[in-house]
């Protein structure tokens, strides 16, 4: 409680008056109803286009790069936007007058935040980090100890945070606390649970994360678009500058492009090769009847300056139009919850560093929702669900000594010894 100047009525000022005065937050005096803002009938939307296409080119540009450069740069990549993220998701119910009787507690956090990495990239990249060390003896069995107790550390690490949180609480800063150990798991769930599909997705082929990604980009750039120009007819009052315009421009524009899309990426081997370890050398494999090419004749009566007469389709560009549906009609609702979340908390966007689009996590809401779909149907629809060779060979290396693999070689080379001779 504090006095205006002249000592008559007091005013009441809030934890929450008191941290939010930055540019993110609305005006009071904007009115939010549906169909005021839209891009069509806003006087500076040139200006605002023009910062947003610039750092556009920018992410896109960086992002083809990153690409380019293989799996462990991808998964980087995804390491510094999942830290961005969190970022933003802690400082939107950080209360700086609390946080200066709490000194350690944004620390406190951040252990819990790491911890929770180590333990989900510990289960994904396990696998893969002892095929990269088999043919080193040392290191084989240093990674073999490591990931063998790797569940052990991870519950430790957890627990010194739960009983650094335990002797940090102080009295009339309870609720503050919890709530705000309760966000932590909360950011926890949003960030890794989604994101750790996005990691999968890259080592089952850097095809399984470009083109799911690159099709929201598109549909956010289409609808953009269509309702930069068109944009007439408001299409949701969560949202109040997306317009059915953009939204039916945009789905047509997206599946389409995944058809053509699938067509491209699927004819580099880099692309569609998974990668079994965390090296960082240039792929090369057979390729999957997925991106083997087939050829359809085109129907007759076509005119005769028509210079096909036949077109060759990739089998999973028939799965791109899956793919490309679920992005342009699901994926935008990603979008619309993150949208009604900031609405709840009267903010613009989760944080300003990408100008002209927000916060880390303001592009990223879509692509998580796209993420764990691409995941399921690729699990789902695509991989083989019967064990295979490869799958017997990663649980021999994974889950046995390197005796006890030099034990089962030799047993194996006798049984086929005595199969040999029984048949002769």
């Amino acid at each position: 409680m504090i006095k205006d100047n002249d000592g008559s009525v007091p005013v009441t000022h809030t934890g929450r008056a008191r941290r939010r005065r930055g540019s993110n937050e609305v005006p009071a005096d904007v009115d939010q109803s549906n169909g005021t803002k839209l891009l069509a009938n806003d006087q500076n939307k040139y200006k605002s286009m023009l910062v947003r296409a610039y750092s556009t080119i920018w992410m896109i540009g960086g992002f083809i790069f990153v690409v380019y450069m293989g799996h462990l740069y991808i998964w980087a990549m995804i390491v510094i936007i999942q830290i961005f993220m969190a970022k933003e998701l802690f400082n939107l119910l950080r209360k700086a007058h609390e946080d200066k009787q709490l000194p350690g507690f944004r620390l406190l956090n951040w252990h819990i935040f790491f911890t929770a990495m180590l333990f989900v990239y510990g289960r994904i990249l396990s696998q893969r980090l002892v095929n990269t060390v088999t043919t080193d003896k040392f290191w084989y069995k240093l990674v073999g100890n490591l990931i063998k107790y790797h569940m052990a550390t991870c519950y430790f690490l957890y627990i010194t945070g739960f009983v650094w949180f335990i002797l940090s609480l102080k009295k009339k800063l309870y609720k503050y606390q919890f709530g705000q150990y309760a966000w932590t798991h909360m950011i926890l769930i949003v960030v890794f649970t989604q994101s750790s599909f996005t990691v999968a997705n890259i080592f089952e082929g850097i095809f399984w994360f470009l083109l799911p990604a690159s099709l929201i980009v598109i549909n956010d750039i289409a609808a953009y678009i269509f309702g930069f120009f068109f944009g007439k007819t408001p299409l949701i009052k969560l949202s109040p500058k997306k317009t059915w315009e953009g939204f039916i421009g945009a789905s047509v524009t997206t599946i389409i492009s995944a058809f053509v899309l699938a067509n491209f990426f699927g004819r580099f081997q880099w692309l569609t090769c998974p990668r079994k370890d965390l090296s960082t050398g240039w792929l090369q494999c057979d390729p999957d009847p997925l991106f083997k090419p087939e050829t359809f004749a085109l129907p007759g009566g076509l005119p005769e300056w028509f210079p096909w007469t036949e077109i060759q389709i990739l089998p999973v560009q028939w799965h791109a139009l899956g793919l490309g549906l679920f992005a342009s009609i699901i994926a935008p609702f990603g979008g619309f919850f993150a949208s009604g979340f900031k609405r709840a908390f009267n903010i613009k966007d989760f944080g300003d560093s990408i100008p002209g689009h927000g916060g880390m996590t303001d592009r990223m809401d879509c692509q998580m929702v796209m993420a764990v779909f691409a995941y399921i149907y690729h699990q789902s629809f695509i991989v083989a669900q019967s064990v295979s060779l490869g799958m017997i060979l990663d649980q021999i290396v994974m889950n046995l000594s390197y005796e006890e693999q030099r034990e089962l070689y030799s047993k194996l080379g006798q049984i086929l010894k005595d199969r040999e001779f029984g048949e002769s």
